[in-house]
């Protein structure tokens, strides 16, 4: 098969080819003619759908672009204002017209016989649900919402430290914990903190400001709190509340042990009286920072090279973004923290956004939105949008699966086999860190919106207790506990994607499942990932996880299954 260089975009059949999205008065025909039209078989009934698909990935596509300008360069008004245009005057005139849309197909009689197929009962089960929460009170609340959050990056895209002369982003300098000259760590850990709290005050009353409007929008849609209508907004058919403390409850019974035992071996290898948190990231054996890259470039030639590796076609899916410009992956001022793979709607190649370095944690970040980028290759051919738009639960299952399923290869970045073996060791210690910081950050969002008109002081006494429940006890935080108290303070996704967090747990369970069955057979492993990822939305995530070979399952029992797995894993590794 030969490569592909670059993807165009699919040719129209609802807007003229020329289109572009400058304001409502554009758009607004585009809307009143699906409003207008007329259904009259299931075969019209299709090509509306398929329409309003089409318009609704241009304009998806269009706010993705801001989105992406506005993150890469906070420091550009021009980036901000173009961002703020859409959310101020185009998303309010959207919303109700989709809900009279939603409505109007929703009385057709002729959907039943179009949910019989496979992909269509799921996007009516959706169109359904918005029916029910959509509230005209809501819109201009979402409208000041999607602005207050965009404060947050503006507040930590400003953030830099000073380390021996030289301005470093906090992710440059967080490089520094890993250096073997405590004395170091220990400047750079509290210069970190000391310019996170300089804007604390802000950030919380950031935060107080978007529970307040949140759990408004829950009360107008008829809900007793935002953690209720967020799950029914995310469309959690599969799972409840409930589910998401047994969750809890395994990791802290399964996983907190572990956890236990791996910091007290790191003490007791770094030969430190009292283990810190600027102890938590350096080699403790004293060896040098794995550096698994140079540069941007650098990152991007051995990832493809890793991906084809893989599988030929998962190399020439990351070749295509990085010909078609797709790729910004290195640390610089003015850019937003974070990185995030953006599914780009109507072309269907998506844009990677990330703040590397040069470190091991940066290139498993490379692998996991390679994951997703290979995800959105993988549907971008399927029928409607929505049939692409997967939940979370999904999603996150791609990526995670590719941080591991790629181990096998990872002597493209490590020639070194003591290296090499030394990178797959640390990233598999940090899969059990993960989960108890997910559950951390989950348990904590659920006291959070159950208890909306909290003080700020007790939202950090409810932090500390909860972050204490999922710690290691071994780590020392006296003199420090000022920075504990406003530790979840750095998790982007409380300020802008609220109760996207939960995911990550289950789908490092996932991912660990998918990773198993590649390691016993290579080729039914993968085949049953990229199966599974290829089904987008057209089936429930229990059916998802399924057509990969795994389960979707979080019970303490399941959990304890595959930490032993990983365990074996390391001890194997020695």
């Amino acid at each position: 098969m030969p490569e592909v260089e670059k993807i165009s975009r699919p040719a129209r059949t609802f807007l003229p080819d020329d289109f572009a999205v400058t304001g409502w008065p554009a758009l607004k025909p585009y809307f009143d003619e699906l409003l207008e039209r007329k259904i009259d078989s299931v075969n019209t009934l299709r090509k509306w759908f398929t329409d309003r698909s089409e318009l609704e990935a241009v304009i998806a596509e269009d706010l993705g672009w801001r989105y992406i300008n506005m993150t890469r360069y906070t420091d550009h008004e021009e980036y901000s204002k173009a961002y703020q245009h859409f959310v101020e005057t185009i998303q309010p005139e959207i919303a109700p017209v989709s809900d009279r849309l939603n409505r109007k197909v929703a009385e057709s009689p002729f959907l039943n016989e179009l949910e019989k197929e496979t992909g269509f009962d799921i996007l009516v089960r959706n169109l359904k649900k918005d029916i029910e929460l959509y509230r005209d009170e809501n819109v201009p609340l979402f409208t000041e919402i999607s602005l207050e959050q965009q404060k947050y990056n503006q507040l930590s895209g400003a953030m830099s430290v000073e380390v021996n002369g030289k301005e470093l982003t906090l992710q440059q300098a967080s490089v520094l914990l890993m250096e073997t000259d405590r004395a170091l760590r220990e400047d750079v850990y509290k210069k970190i903190a000391a310019r996170r709290l300089q804007d604390k005050e802000a950030l919380d009353a950031l935060f107080t400001k978007l529970v307040t409007l949140r759990h408004q929008v829950a009360v107008n849609a008829g809900f007793v709190n935002f953690r209720d209508y967020m799950f029914k907004a995310l469309g959690r058919f599969d799972y409840t509340p409930q589910d998401c403390f047994d969750f809890h409850h395994s990791v802290q019974t399964q996983v907190v042990p572990l956890l236990n035992e791996l910091a007290g071996e790191r003490q007791q290898t770094l030969g430190v009286d009292v283990l810190k948190p600027w102890d938590k990231a350096v080699d403790p054996q004293g060896r040098k920072p794995l550096k698994a890259f140079t540069d941007g470039k650098d990152l991007t030639e051995k990832t493809i090279e890793c991906f084809k590796r893989i599988d030929p076609y998962l190399g020439q899916c990351l070749n295509i973004m990085r010909n078609m410009g797709h790729l910004d992956l290195e640390s610089r001022k003015g850019k937003a923290p974070g990185g995030y793979n953006y599914p780009l709607a109507e072309i269907g190649v998506p844009f990677i956004f990330m703040n590397a370095t040069t470190t091991l944690r940066d290139m498993v970040t490379m692998m996991h939105e390679g994951g997703h980028a290979v995800h959105n290759f993988l549907t971008r051919n399927l029928e409607l949008n929505d049939f692409k738009s997967t939940p979370s639960e999904v999603a996150e299952l791609a990526s995670m699966s590719m941080e591991l399923i790629s181990m096998d290869h990872w002597d493209v970045f490590f020639s070194d086999a003591d290296e090499l073996k030394r990178a797959k060791r640390e990233h598999l210690e940090d899969i059990i860190e993960t989960l108890p910081w997910v559950a951390t950050i989950d348990k904590f969002q659920h006291w959070i919106y159950e208890n909306p008109n909290h003080t700020e002081t007790a939202r950090k006494a409810s932090w500390n207790t909860i972050f204490s429940a999922f710690t290691d006890s071994v780590t020392d935080w006296q003199g420090l506990e000022g920075n504990r108290d406003y530790l979840w303070q750095k998790q982007l996704h409380l300020y802008e994607v609220p109760f996207y967090y939960i995911e990550y747990g289950m789908a490092q369970l996932g991912a660990i499942a998918v990773w198993r069955n590649y390691r016993n057979n290579p080729p039914a492993g993968l085949t049953g990932y990229m199966e599974a990822l290829k089904l987008g939305y057209l089936k429930s995530i229990p059916e998802i996880y399924k057509a990969a070979g795994i389960r979707f399952d979080f019970s303490a029992g399941y959990i304890s299954e595959l930490i032993a797995f990983v365990t074996d894993e390391l001890k194997r590794l020695g």
